[in-house]
């Protein structure tokens, strides 16, 4: 009886202390859009895309989702500031995107036409590519950031701070959630 009460007990703590870190994690989560989707979605409710173009083979791709989207406040970010993307640049399914069709023909080896235009023919991975809420090409930013870096990038397209100022001169004064 004493046992019975004790399992009982220590599974109703466990079940206490792990249901909240479970929904914690589903609302932690990056809402990933396919690029047809973000378009839409920003043409009846304009808001800027940012494209997370990754290839399966890229270690530091599989480190970004695991370290930084993975983080509340960058997936806060991407969830409420932009309509996130992800596309793998090296994917076979054919892609409309503003009013273009891009395959992936084999002609740039694994490389996919729409990662070639998105990245500008320097194709490296991961590379964000971001695009202003008129659905207009902004630039692309190659490379890993772990999240507090993460946080000031996307806060610097999320508020137009390139329109005015240098990315560093934007970091030197930026006060994030993230320490």
């Amino acid at each position: 009886m004493i046992m019975k009460r004790a399992i009982k007990t220590a599974f109703t703590g466990l079940v206490l202390i792990t249901f909240p870190l479970f929904l914690s994690g589903q609302s932690n989560a990056v809402k990933w859009y396919t690029i047809q989707e973000a378009e839409q979605l920003a043409r009846k409710n304009p808001r800027p895309l940012v494209i997370d173009t990754y290839t399966n083979w890229c270690g530091w791709c599989k480190r970004l989702d695991q370290v930084t989207f993975s983080n509340p406040v960058v997936a806060e970010i991407l969830n409420t500031k932009f309509y996130p993307v992800k596309f793998n640049a090296e994917g076979s399914e054919p892609v409309t995107f503003l009013g273009m069709k891009f395959i992936n023909d084999g002609k740039a080896g694994n490389a996919h036409q729409l990662a070639i235009a998105l990245l500008q023919g320097q194709l490296s991975f991961p590379n964000l590519v971001f695009f202003n809420e008129k659905l207009q090409l902004v630039t692309n930013v190659p490379g890993f950031r772990d999240a507090k870096m993460m946080e000031i990038l996307l806060s610097f397209f999320a508020e137009k701070a390139y329109e005015k100022m240098s990315f560093q001169d934007f970091e030197k004064n930026f006060k994030g959630k993230i320490q």
